[in-house]
């Protein structure tokens, strides 16, 4: 069994002229269960360096022909150099530190204690495998991004298309969506898609704001505007120049302001508070909000011609539950970062953790699914995420188990559906929507098979009744 299950697999390559202390080193590596190999000078092992590919060089600082330092620079000047270790009979503290310099990662004197040698032999090829490892999770979080959005699924890549489309035109975008959504992702994609990329991004959020200051805050004061103004103040619109300014939550925004918003919104100017001057400002807005926001116009907490404005262009972020595999590919990449950071080897869920998962609405979307995978590594002790290590909520407090589906208002007109096969149609491409067109989960919430409900499906294009 191997000493060092975690290096199984890991080379090293011994570069001693001294054969005895070569082959016994590489016979205790071998044992540990490494794999190893052994040559007497550096001449020899250059050429293996690239066939080979070790992760740990071992070698003397006296070879014949070419030194230890001469070798060391040559093998560090590889585009990807193992790590090296140096071992000596000469040992000097001078000696040391220029290998040191030179690039090696340890130093050791003969002769040698196979005990402790072997300890730092690991220790050096642990840090190589995590290295590794981290290198590995930072290209798999990359890979497959839109500026900071991931999601494979149908919603997504539409929602990455239109955003595609918006990013080239200059007038205001508005972004409906739930809480923990996305929305400030998007729109930094757009701010990252568009010509103004190389200017300033800002995101405020209203509701954060207290009314008192929020028009300060905005559009910045002149020097003796109120009490306390001793000097003028840019605001958020000057300071956005050139760029893109995001209005979270725009609805909280007071019915005064938003005039004002409305002013610049039609011909790029503002009024510092305090100020008798008028000045331009270029800045691309774009405002977004979690609320029904056609209900905020309607009880006059958005303006009408405010929102006539801002929705030139519309934006819907889909909630989690619509994103199908979406769920589950989220959840490994909040793995890997979480794993990551946190320096711990939790290596993915078990079949009851991802279960519950996939059953679980996200009501708090995104973010919610974020903080939980958090947790989850967070007081995971295995390599595996169980049941227990995720949030009380996920574990028994799911609204919606497997089996059912919530079925919003609206879903049957007042009047109701005049047939059976109408309620049934209605309420399947509501549990499809629910689960972002997953017909697998779909077929599970409703009780039924895949093959039953592909054929419904059919039968309903069709227009068929029972």
């Amino acid at each position: 069994m191997s000493d060092y299950p975690n290096l199984k697999g890991m080379k090293v390559l011994i570069v001693e002229d001294h054969e005895g202390l070569a082959e016994l080193l590489a016979e205790e590596i071998k044992d540990a269960g490494l794999r190893a190999r052994w040559l007497t000078s550096a001449e020899k092992a250059l050429p293996l360096l690239s066939r080979w590919g070790p992760d740990l060089v071992v070698s003397d600082l006296r070879l014949p022909g070419s030194d230890g330092l001469e070798f060391l620079k040559k093998v560090k000047s590889l585009p990807l150099p193992p790590a090296f270790l140096i071992i000596t009979a000469f040992g000097t503290v001078a000696q040391a530190v220029e290998a040191l310099k030179s690039g090696a990662d340890d130093f050791l004197t003969k002769p040698l204690d196979l005990r402790h040698f072997m300890h730092r032999m690991a220790g050096l090829l642990e840090t190589r495998r995590l290295r590794a490892e981290v290198e590995g999770f930072r290209k798999a979080l990359a890979a497959d991004t839109f500026h900071g959005m991931f999601g494979k699924s149908r919603p997504m890549r539409e929602l990455f298309n239109q955003i595609k489309q918006i990013a080239r035109a200059q007038g205001p975008v508005l972004i409906l969506g739930e809480s923990g959504a996305g929305k400030e992702l998007v729109a930094n994609a757009i701010h990252c898609c568009s010509e103004r990329a190389q200017g300033p991004f800002l995101a405020v959020n209203c509701a954060g704001v207290p009314e008192t200051l929020m028009e300060s805050e905005f559009f910045g004061h002149s020097a003796g505007a109120f009490t306390g103004a001793r000097g003028a103040r840019k605001g958020l619109f000057e300071e956005a120049e050139g760029g893109t300014l995001l209005l979270d939550e725009i609805a909280e925004m007071p019915i005064a302001l938003q005039s004002k918003l409305l002013r610049i919104l039609q011909d790029g100017r503002m009024r510092p508070v305090g100020s008798n001057r008028e000045q331009k400002v270029d800045v691309r807005i774009l405002a977004s909000t979690h609320q029904d926001v056609t209900a905020a116009v309607r009880e006059g907490r958005i303006r009408d011609d405010l929102f006539y404005r801002l929705e030139t262009f519309t934006l819907r972020v889909p909630p989690l539950r619509e994103r199908g595999d979406d769920i589950e590919l989220l959840a490994n990449r909040f793995l890997v970062l979480f794993s990551t950071r946190m320096g711990k080897q939790v290596r993915g869920f078990s079949r009851a953790a991802l279960e519950l998962i996939l059953d679980y609405p996200f009501p708090g979307n995104v973010r919610e699914l974020q903080n939980a995978v958090e947790r989850a590594v967070t007081f995971c002790s295995g390599e595996q995420i169980r049941p227990e290590n995720l949030p009380a909520r996920i574990r028994g407090g799911n609204p919606f188990p497997r089996g059912r589906s919530p079925v919003p208002p609206g879903l049957f007109p007042a009047t109701g559906p005049r047939t059976l096969a109408e309620i049934e149609t209605r309420y399947i491409e509501h549990v499809l929507k629910f689960t972002g067109g997953n017909k697998k989960r779909a077929a599970d919430i409703l009780g039924i098979s895949r093959k039953t409900l592909y054929q419904r499906l059919a039968r309903a294009r069709r227009g068929e009744k029972d």
